[in-house]
C-alpha cells in the first residue's frame, strides 16, 4: 500500500513538473488595438490569432484586447517598451517621438493611390522605415491599411482657396498641421473620439478622414460636402517590442512573422473591400454631396501643398521622399 502511494505521488510530482515546464515555455501575445472586432484591424486580429494557435500547438497563444481594453494608442508604445503588450498597430502619426522617417506618408500628395502607397511600403525604403524606430527597442513588423483620406466640409471645397480660415481637425502631426497651414487654414488637434461633437456643434469646420471612418463614426451626417481628394493616407504600423521579438526562437519567430504576413494581407483585402463599399454607402445616403475633382482641379491642390515636402525633407530624408514619388 506505501509503495502504491509512493508511487503515485512520484507520478503527480513529474506530472506537475511536466506541466509547470509546457506552461513556462509557452509564449504569450497580448495583442493591444483601439478599435471594434469588425473593422479592418480587428478582423486582422482575429485572424493573426487563429493562424497562430492552429500552426503553433500550443507553444504560442495570441489574446486579443480591442476597443482600447489595456491601452490607447497614445499609451501602448511606451507600454510595450515596459514588456506589458507584444503586439500594436497605432496610426503610423503616433511614432514622431520615435522617428521622423515615418513622417513620408503624412505628406500630402505624395502618393496617387493605395496601390502607390503598397509599392512604396513593400520596396526597398519602405521595408527599411520598419527598421527606423529600433534605436527606441520597437520593431515594425508590417503596415495595415485603412486608406486614402478625403476632407468634408461645411461648404463645399473644389480649390484651395475654398479652406481660407476654415478649422479642420487633425491629427497630433507637424506635416498635418502644415499641409493645412499652406493653403491658409487653421489646423486643431483633437481627439479622434470628439470629432463628431466638433462637427455638429460647428466648433469646427471641417476634417480629413478615409471613407470608412467617414462612415462608421457618421461624419457624412453632420458634413454637408465631401472632396475625394485622396490627398493622403491613413495606414497603420504593425509593432512589436525588439526584445520581445528576438527573444522568441528563431523556428518560432518565423512561423509567427508567417502568420502575421497572411493576417496582415487578409486586413488589407478587407479594407479596400470596406473603403469602396463604405464610399458607396455614403452617395446613397445623399445626407453629403461628393465632389470628384478633375485632373487640372487636383493639379492646383498638389502645387499648393508641395512645399510641405521641401519642409519636412531634411527629416524624413531626400531618398525616402524620392523613392515614394517613384511609386507612382
Amino acid at each position: 500500500m506505501s509503495l502504491t502511494k509512493n508511487m503515485l505521488g512520484l507520478t503527480t510530482a513529474l506530472l506537475c513538473a511536466f506541466s509547470l515546464n509546457v506552461s513556462a515555455e509557452q509564449i504569450e501575445i497580448k495583442f493591444s488595438h483601439v478599435v471594434t472586432e469588425n473593422t479592418p484591424k480587428g478582423q486582422m486580429a482575429l485572424k493573426f490569432k487563429t493562424l497562430v494557435e492552429e500552426r503553433l500547438d500550443g507553444q504560442v497563444v495570441v489574446k486579443v484586447f480591442p476597443n482600447s481594453q489595456l491601452f490607447g494608442d497614445n499609451k501602448v508604445l511606451e507600454a510595450m517598451q515596459l514588456g506589458d503588450v507584444q503586439l500594436a498597430a497605432p496610426s503610423l502619426s503616433k511614432f514622431k517621438k520615435y522617428t521622423k522617417k515615418l513622417q513620408v506618408f503624412d505628406l500630402p500628395f505624395l502618393f496617387n493611390d493605395m496601390a502607390a502607397v503598397e509599392r512604396f511600403q513593400q520596396g526597398e525604403h519602405g521595408q527599411k522605415l520598419l527598421n527606423s524606430i529600433k534605436r527606441k527597442g520597437l520593431q515594425g513588423l508590417g503596415y495595415l491599411h485603412n486608406g486614402m483620406k478625403q476632407l468634408s466640409s461645411s461648404s463645399e471645397m473644389t480649390t484651395p482657396a475654398d479652406l481660407q480660415g476654415k478649422k479642420f481637425r487633425i491629427m497630433s502631426s507637424d506635416v498635418l498641421a502644415a499641409q493645412f497651414h499652406a493653403v491658409d487654414a487653421v489646423p486643431v488637434k483633437k481627439p479622434f473620439s470628439e470629432v463628431f461633437t466638433l462637427l455638429q456643434t460647428k466648433a469646427i469646420d471641417g476634417q480629413e478622414n478615409t471613407w470608412s471612418n467617414i462612415y462608421s463614426k457618421k461624419f457624412f451626417e453632420v458634413q454637408e460636402h465631401i472632396t475625394e481628394s485622396n490627398h493622403g493616407v491613413l495606414d497603420y504600423l504593425v509593432v512589436t517590442s525588439r526584445d520581445f521579438w528576438y527573444s522568441m526562437p528563431k523556428d518560432i519567430r518565423k512561423d509567427v512573422k508567417t502568420a502575421l504576413d497572411e493576417a496582415i494581407a487578409y486586413g488589407n483585402e478587407i479594407a479596400s473591400q470596406k473603403s469602396e463599399v463604405d464610399k458607396q454607402r455614403i452617395a446613397e445616403s445623399k445626407r453629403a454631396t461628393i465632389k470628384e475633382l478633375s485632373s487640372e482641379e487636383r493639379q492646383q491642390w498638389v502645387e499648393a501643398m508641395k512645399p510641405v515636402w521641401k519642409r519636412f525633407e531634411k527629416q524624413i530624408g531626400k531618398n525616402v521622399i524620392d523613392a515614394a514619388i517613384a511609386a507612382n
